[in-house]
C-alpha cells in the first residue's frame, strides 16, 4: 500500500488548497493509499538562514518535517499563487526540507519520489503561474512531478461556503482522478 502525503502550501484555515488536497485524497485513498495530511502551521519554521545551522544545530520543526516526508512514497499538493509564485511560507517549508543535516544529506527526504500537484484561485487561471514554479522546484530537488496538474480556477463557486464539500462535480472528479492517479503510479 503506498503512502501519501498531502501538503497544502496555504497556512490559512479553511484555505480553498486544504479543501481541494483533501478531496484528492479522498481519490488516493478510494485507490487503496494510505494518506497522511498535514498542516505546516503545525511546523513553526524561521525563515531559512544558514547560519541557523551553525555548528550542526538544525531546526527541530524542519527536522519533524523533513522526518514525515521521508516516512512517505509521494506527494500531493496543493498551493495557491502569491505574485505568479509559490507563497513565501511554502516555499520557506520546502527550502528547510532540502537541507542537509546530520540525519539527512541535502534533498534525501524527497528525492526518487513521486508528486502530483493542484493549484487553487479565485481567478479564473487557477493558479496555473504557480504550477510551473513548483515543477521546476520539486525536479530540482529530485522529485518525479507526474505530468497530469490540475489548476482550479474560480475555486471560491465551487464549494458550499466554507465546507469541504465540493459542489463542481467535474473539478471534484477531476481531483479524485488525480490522487488515484498518484496512488496507482506507486503501486507499480
Amino acid at each position: 500500500m503506498p503512502k501519501i502525503l498531502a501538503i497544502a502550501g496555504s497556512y490559512r484555515e479553511n484555505s480553498y488548497n486544504k479543501r481541494v488536497v483533501a478531496i484528492a485524497a479522498d481519490g488516493a485513498r478510494a485507490a487503496g493509499a494510505d494518506v497522511t495530511m498535514i498542516d505546516l502551521r503545525d511546523y513553526a519554521l524561521p525563515i531559512y538562514d544558514q547560519d541557523l545551522q551553525a555548528d550542526g544545530a538544525f531546526h527541530d520543526d524542519a527536522l519533524r518535517l523533513q522526518d514525515v516526508m521521508a516516512e512517505h512514497d509521494g506527494f500531493l499538493i496543493a498551493s495557491p499563487e502569491y505574485n505568479g509564485g509559490i507563497p513565501g511560507g511554502f516555499k520557506n517549508a520546502i527550502d528547510w526540507t532540502s537541507r542537509s543535516n546530520d540525519k539527512y544529506k541535502m534533498y534525501e527526504p524527497v528525492k526518487g519520489k513521486t508528486a502530483a500537484l493542484i493549484t487553487a484561485s479565485p481567478g479564473q487561471f487557477g493558479g496555473i503561474r504557480c504550477l510551473a514554479h513548483l515543477r521546476g522546484v520539486f525536479t530540482i530537488m529530485g522529485v518525479h512531478v507526474m505530468p497530469m496538474e490540475i489548476a482550479v480556477g474560480f475555486v471560491s463557486e465551487k464549494f458550499d461556503g466554507d465546507s469541504g464539500e465540493m459542489t463542481d462535480e467535474k473539478t471534484k472528479g477531476l481531483l479524485e482522478h488525480l490522487g488515484a492517479s498518484l496512488a496507482n503510479v506507486l503501486e507499480t
